[in-house]
């Protein structure tokens, strides 16, 4: 098993993904912000603990010749809906869509992106160090 196939690194790469895909659907809800009739989507929240969740779980166990032994378990990806967005403004002609809170969604997606990928770099770099390589 390759590091990257890790749990925790497949669960930050799904979170990056997630943080793709919504900011798609963010900038859909900003291009149709004017749209008659357009209701605005979002992605369901992304969940650590789901995405672990869903890894298969092997058992390593060590043997019982020390008191002090660990018993260590290793696991070895999901899709994310979109749903509609719960919205209390609607315009005269429809459209649930607030620019203002769309791009202040869109800003805190790209700071969160932002903190995974660093945190996912991170990582690599300390087990990389860790290797020697």
């Amino acid at each position: 098993m390759g590091i990257a196939e890790l749990p925790l690194f497949s669960a930050m790469k799904q979170k990056m993904h997630w943080h793709q895909d919504r900011q798609g659907l963010l900038a859909e809800n900003v291009a149709n912000a004017e749209t008659p009739g357009y209701q605005g989507r979002d992605l369901k929240a992304f969940s650590f603990k789901q995405q672990l969740g869903q890894f298969s779980v092997a058992q390593v166990t060590t043997s019982t010749t020390n008191t002090k032994h660990l018993q260590i378990s290793i696991g070895s990806n999901g899709g994310f809906g979109a749903q509609r967005m719960n919205s209390f403004e609607v315009t005269p002609e429809g459209n649930a869509v607030t620019l203002e809170d769309e791009m202040m969604k869109v800003t805190a997606n790209q700071l969160d992106y932002q903190m995974v990928t660093t945190l996912y770099t991170r990582s690599m770099g300390l087990y990389r160090s860790a290797l020697g390589r």
